[in-house]
C-alpha cells in the first residue's frame, strides 16, 4: 500500500513548458464518497482500478492494479459515472520533482492543473514559475467531483490570469 501525498496548482496562461508528447487518460469513478473513492482508468491502452482511502495525516491509502484494458473501456463507458474525466497528461521535470500537468478536455475543457507527487507530506518542492495558485485543498479540483460538476458548468470572470481559476 502506497500513500498518495500531492500538491496541486493551477498554471499561469501561456508559461508552462509544453513537452511534444502527452499520454491520453480517461477515467470515471464506481464509487465515490467523503472517505472513499473507486477509480477506473484508461491511460496507453492499459486499464487500471485504483482505490483510495480516507485522507490521513500524512496523505492517504491508495491501492492500483492493472485489470484488462477491455474490462476497463467496459467499465468506464457502461458502469462508471457520467460524463468522464477525459485528459492528457504531460510529465515535466523540475528540480528533484516531476510535475504533471493534466489538459483536461471534455466536459472540463479549458481547466489545466499541476500536481506534484511527494515522498512525504511535509516535502517542498521548488515551484516552478508557471505554477499560479494551489488548490490543492478545494474540492472543486479533485477529479472524482469535476464528475459531477464539470468545469465548463462553473461561471468563469474573464479577468482571471490563471486557467480553472473560478474567481
Amino acid at each position: 500500500m502506497k500513500f498518495e501525498s500531492e500538491r496541486k496548482f493551477l498554471i499561469k496562461k501561456g508559461k508552462w513548458p509544453r513537452p511534444e508528447k502527452g499520454i491520453s487518460i480517461r477515467q470515471g469513478y464506481l464509487s465515490r464518497d467523503e472517505y472513499h473513492i473507486v477509480r477506473i482508468r484508461v491511460a496507453d491502452r492499459k486499464g487500471l482500478i485504483t482505490i483510495k482511502g480516507p485522507a490521513q495525516d500524512k496523505g492517504r491509502p491508495e491501492f492500483e492494479y492493472g485489470i484488462p484494458y477491455a474490462d476497463a473501456g467496459y467499465l468506464l463507458d457502461h458502469l462508471c459515472r457520467q460524463p468522464l474525466i477525459e485528459k492528457t497528461r504531460y510529465l515535466v521535470r523540475h528540480g528533484e520533482f516531476t510535475w504533471e500537468i493534466d489538459v483536461f478536455d471534455g466536459e472540463n475543457k479549458g481547466l489545466i492543473i499541476a500536481e506534484v507527487e511527494l515522498d512525504h507530506p511535509s516535502a517542498s518542492p521548488d515551484l516552478p514559475d508557471w505554477v499560479g495558485k494551489e488548490v490543492t485543498g478545494d474540492p472543486r479540483y479533485y477529479n472524482a467531483n469535476l464528475t459531477d460538476h464539470p468545469y465548463k458548468r462553473w461561471k468563469i470572470q474573464k479577468e482571471n490570469r490563471f486557467y480553472g481559476d473560478p474567481f
